[in-house]
């Protein structure tokens, strides 16, 4: 009896030390252990993170510096960004997509086979569909993800067994919030995306579309520039155009060929014209007896009161020589009668430079004005030099009018039989007898103009 109760005592002693030992606190030592190991698991993490986070920010930079360093072409941002894609986001491989508007074009590509680009480039460009997840990303304007293709029956299943690959992740490339592109990643291993991923392929479609931004920007600003100089330069040469042309046309006349866009009219043609030719009486003894400053304002005045009443009449100014001055009717513009223009012309030029010579005789300039005027065919056209042209008529009318410019007294407008065939219901003459003119085989009844009916 006293055996059993002594054994049972041990057996409580022993039953009380067990439980006491299962309640007593954790020691120091075993508390230190917990806390390293989860300082440990942290500092692990948070280094995960930093290196993730430094080579997130090695790549954009990279990307920004080929956007900077290739500001008209993206395609050099497209290859770096998918670099980038497969080395951060682990994956298998990745796609860039470009959209026109239309079509989906394939514009770039990392770590696939020829095998595969050769499929691609049958399947692109296409239109946006179901069938590839850069159709699906077009037409939702969003992300998608893929996390098995082999079990969406829609997708084309002949891209995931070519390269081996089952889930994959499509990021719109938005400008202003329409698709201009996609980037698109692939993994081995069917499953979720993480969302890490997901933000960083949005880094890159953003700066996808700075690059193309850049290059549309800087394309269109260099062909606004190549426009505008093509459009300077085709100023100035209207410019000059229209100055070598003023030279012996009239401005509206000039205005009319420049705005015809061609010069044809002046080339060399043959064409029925009216002729005038006029000089001043006496104008040689005057240059030799008075001071060049005094022949050069005379001949300044002459020419501008001449050179007015030119334009007046829409004739084309042929050449001009101190004091002669040539003038051609019908050409390059053809009037509907050009002698009697030419006659309106002489008459207005008499009374005008009659006014002039009144004025210059009161100064001690005995001087005279006489006018000849002929109608036939003549030979037209440009004349010289490149840097100088004048326009010329060669013929027959020519020295006849310049010839009886010479026969004409001082007051006298002088014209040709034809001139008045022409004209004389609209003017009054008399006949001022024949003359054989220098250079003409056959002596030239002339007839002076008194006035115009009219007048």
């Amino acid at each position: 009896m006293r055996r059993r109760d002594k054994a049972g005592r041990k057996a409580e002693k022993a039953q009380r030390s067990k439980t006491s030992g299962r309640g007593k606190p954790a020691t120091p030592t075993r508390r230190l252990s917990s806390l390293a190991a989860g300082k440990e698991s942290n500092l692990k993490r948070l280094t995960r993170e930093r290196d993730e986070a430094r080579e997130q920010q090695l790549a954009t930079s990279e990307i920004l510096r080929a956007i900077r360093n290739s500001p008209t072409d993206a395609q050099p941002v497209f290859e770096m960004i998918v670099r980038n894609a497969v080395s951060l986001c682990g994956g298998l491989f990745a796609n860039v997509f470009r959209f026109d508007g239309e079509l989906l074009h394939f514009v770039a590509s990392c770590n696939v086979g020829p095998g595969y680009v050769h499929l691609m480039h049958e399947k692109y460009p296409m239109r946006p569909d179901s069938s590839q997840i850069s159709g699906r990303v077009l037409l939702t304007k969003s992300v998608v993800r893929m996390e098995n293709a082999l079990d969406d029956p829609d997708y084309d299943r002949r891209f995931p067994q070519a390269l081996g690959w089952r889930r994959m992740l499509g990021v719109p490339m938005l400008r202003e919030g329409d698709p201009v592109g996609v980037i698109a990643v692939g993994w081995a291993e069917a499953g979720p995306i993480p969302r890490a991923q997901e933000e960083l392929l949005k880094t890159f479609a953003d700066q996808a579309v700075i690059a193309i931004e850049n290059a549309r920007l800087l394309s269109e600003i260099t062909t606004l520039n190549q426009q505008l100089e093509q459009r300077v330069e085709s100023q100035v040469a209207e410019i000059e155009r229209m100055g070598r042309l003023r030279r012996f046309l009239p401005p509206q006349v000039a205005d009319l060929i420049v705005a015809s866009g061609t010069e044809k009219q002046l080339e060399s043609h043959r064409r029925e014209i009216t002729a005038l030719f006029c000089d001043l009486r006496g104008f040689t003894g005057f240059s030799e007896s008075s001071d060049p400053e005094d022949v050069i304002a005379l001949l300044r005045e002459y020419h501008a009161a001449i050179g007015e009443i030119i334009i007046k009449y829409s004739g084309t100014l042929e050449r001009y020589a101190g004091d002669g001055v040539m003038v051609i009717f019908n050409d390059p513009v053809p009037v509907p009668n050009p002698a009697l223009q030419a006659v309106q012309m002489a008459l207005h030029m008499r009374v005008t430079i009659g006014a002039l010579l009144e004025k210059w005789r009161r100064l001690g300039h005995d001087l005279g004005f006489g006018i000849g005027i002929a109608h036939g065919f003549a030979t037209l056209g440009t004349i010289g030099f490149e840097g100088r042209f004048d326009y010329a008529a060669i013929g027959t009318v020519a020295n006849v009018a310049s010839r009886l410019c010479d026969e004409a007294k001082p007051g006298q407008i002088l014209i040709s039989p034809r001139v008045l065939m022409a004209v004389e219901k609209k003017i009054t003459v008399e006949p001022v007898g024949e003359f054989a003119l220098k250079g003409i085989r056959r002596p030239m009844l002339a007839y002076n103009v008194l006035g115009s009916c009219d007048s």
